[in-house]
């Protein structure tokens, strides 16, 4: 394994209109067929929060579409903390 698929991970918090529009589905859907494993999870504040592993190419890939979001969702910001993978995760799930 080069150093590029290495596996990394990625605390990523999306913002905006992300409750209520099918959005964790659609974003556990893109990280299973980007090959990720973690999770996704509403907020009482609104937001969405993903806790996901991967390669840091697979995670640069979801980031791009968490941004566009599924039909009927607004996003206005998607924070990242970038971290080393704990490995924990074996699938990816909606909390």
């Amino acid at each position: 394994m080069t150093k590029a698929d290495a596996c990394v991970r990625a605390k990523i918090l999306v913002s905006g209109h992300v409750q209520g529009v099918g959005y964790r589905a659609f974003a556990c859907r893109t990280a299973v067929s980007r090959g990720l494993t973690g999770g996704v999870e509403n907020l009482d504040s609104g937001q969405v929060a993903l806790d996901v592993e991967g390669t840091r190419e697979a995670l640069e890939e979801l980031l791009v579409d968490l941004k566009k979001g599924p039909v009927g969702a607004r996003v206005s910001q998607v924070q990242v903390e970038w971290s080393s993978a704990t490995g924990r995760h074996h699938d990816f799930t909606i909390w």
